[in-house]
């Protein structure tokens, strides 16, 4: 197991090296100055506040989009598995990892002209790191420390939420970023949440340089078919492109971009729910998935099954989980069952709780599954279950007995994703198990072996990975995102582009 200790970082830089590779092949022309680069999303709104996103939530990740214009991290996490200094200019770490301290980077101001200090970088991670973690400034620096070990500090500051921002009054945010939202008052302040359209303009004092593009117009809640019309007809530069139209944009000629597996599909089942407390009902349901064709067939190839909680670039230790399929298996067990589970007479009840026509795709296809095996499955979207409790009276809605849940990965430390999924699902270890699941901290052998508990119990059955895909436009030059889906808007620049190169200040890109 220590032989993986670092094998997700070792993937991270592979797929990032040949993403690389790829889209450097059009990029020989030196780059230019100017033009406005237009985005599209599908959310209809987002939060450019880090204290507001829900972890695992895919409205997260559109803010995490947009929030690395305006605002910066400590450190970053290259295309090649390095740290680099970004707003921290040097850090060091205790022998037993309990106490960190980072060097601010000199001469960095926010979007106002105050600047940086480790009193503003210790006010805007308090809200942040887990309750157990202290934050403070000591002079030009900033000194995180913990009863536990936190060997994988780096992990957490290079990705997820951890942006550094000044609050100077409530509802709105200063930032260091490359870009400045248009629309933000003289201050310099960003809305906490903003909708319909935004427009964000290079900040030509920021401390990393110009960003080459003068601006980026985003346009949100644009339907996925109107987003690839919208690119096909160059109205559009960069798009999110929904997994079902992948293929054909590939075949209408046109770039399209694809990320680690990010995005987890899996049940989870009610533990207050009588029907479903029978293991052997869980086990007999988890042998009747086909999560092959789900991946393979549903998804057009574009997924892959799902054995384990956290994917093999993230964990390294995930092709040691494997699924079965085993219909008659499952109809065995189902046979051995008490009449009064899951009887055609009384469905388990499946809720849909992840967005999107994907998702309920995946609920009707475990429906048609578990119905090979005998189990009776009723599927219930979120908005229809909504909508009958509140026309029925509560006595007599019957509580779902699963839940269809999506979990986007955002955070690069395995122990931290885990935690945080842990969290929000409700998965209560085993009382036998030793220790807490900070106790565990980020060895991979204690990481899988907690996992590996986890997913003994069967109240979480992992179904399907799905990767992030954008659709380029043909004069997008250096796109070059993280290939955990971070988008690095600021190296982009546009062939073409008319507007002259501005006149260089100190610390700008050559």
């Amino acid at each position: 197991m220590r032989s993986i200790a670092s094998h997700w970082r070792a993937g991270i830089s592979l797929l990032a090296a040949c993403a690389a590779l790829s889209a450097s092949l059009g990029a020989a022309e030196r780059p230019r100055y100017g033009g406005t680069l237009r985005v599209e999303l599908r959310a209809a709104a987002v939060s450019l506040d880090p204290r507001e996103w829900r972890a695992g939530s895919e409205e997260a990740a559109s803010g995490a989009k947009l929030a690395t214009l305006l605002f910066d991290r400590l450190v970053a996490l290259d295309n090649y598995g390095h740290f680099l200094p970004q707003l921290a200019a040097e850090w060091s770490h205790d022998a037993s990892f309990h106490r960190w301290q980072f060097t601010l980077r000199a001469e960095v101001k926010f979007s106002d002209g105050a600047p940086l200090t480790a009193a503003d970088v210790a006010a805007a991670l308090a809200p942040l790191l887990p309750a157990a973690r202290q934050v403070s400034a000591s002079g030009n620096a900033v000194v995180f420390q913990s009863a536990a070990p936190m060997p994988d500090l780096l992990e957490e500051l290079a990705s997820g939420r951890y942006f550094i921002y000044r609050a100077p009054s409530a509802g709105v945010l200063l930032g260091t970023g490359p870009f400045v939202l248009a629309a933000a008052p003289p201050s310099g302040a960003v809305p906490a949440r903003s909708e319909a359209h935004l427009t964000f303009r290079a900040n030509a004092e920021a401390w990393s340089g110009r960003p080459f593009v003068d601006a980026v117009e985003v346009t949100l809640g644009v339907p996925p078919l109107r987003q690839l019309y919208d690119l096909q007809l160059s109205r559009a530069d960069l798009i999110e492109l929904s997994p079902d139209l992948v293929r054909r944009a590939a075949q209408a000629g046109l770039r399209t971009w694809a990320s680690a597996p990010v995005t987890l599909y899996a049940l989870r089942f009610d533990d207050a729910l009588p029907a479903v407390q029978d293991a052997r009902l869980r086990e007999a349901l988890a042998l009747s998935l086909d999560r092959a064709t789900m991946a393979g067939v549903l998804l057009q190839k574009q997924a892959e099954p799902a054995a384990a909680l956290l994917p093999a670039w993230l964990s390294g230790y995930a092709f040691l989980f494997t699924v079965e399929t085993n219909v008659d298996r499952a109809r065995e067990m189902r046979a051995a069952l008490p009449a009064t589970l899951a009887t055609a007479g009384e469905p388990l009840r499946l809720r849909v709780d992840a967005p999107g026509d994907l998702a309920r795709l995946l609920g009707d296809r475990i429906a048609v599954n578990a119905r090979q095996a005998l189990l009776i499955v009723q599927v219930v979207n979120r908005m229809g279950a909504r909508a009958a409790a509140a026309a029925a009276p509560p006595s007599r809605e019957p509580a779902p007995g699963m839940r269809l849940v999506s979990w986007r990965f955002r955070s690069l430390s395995p122990r931290a994703e885990l935690d945080a999924f842990a969290a929000a699902l409700d998965l209560a270890e085993p009382a036998e198990s030793a220790g807490s699941p900070a106790a565990a901290g980020a060895d991979p052998a204690q990481l899988h072996a907690r996992e590996q508990r986890i997913l003994a119990e069967r109240r979480v059955l992992p179904l399907v990975l799905l990767p992030e895909f954008a659709g380029v436009g043909a004069r997008v030059r250096d796109w070059l995102p993280a290939p955990w889906g971070d988008w690095h808007l600021a190296g982009v620049w546009l062939d073409g582009a008319d507007s002259p190169a501005p006149a260089k200040s100190s610390g700008e890109k050559p």
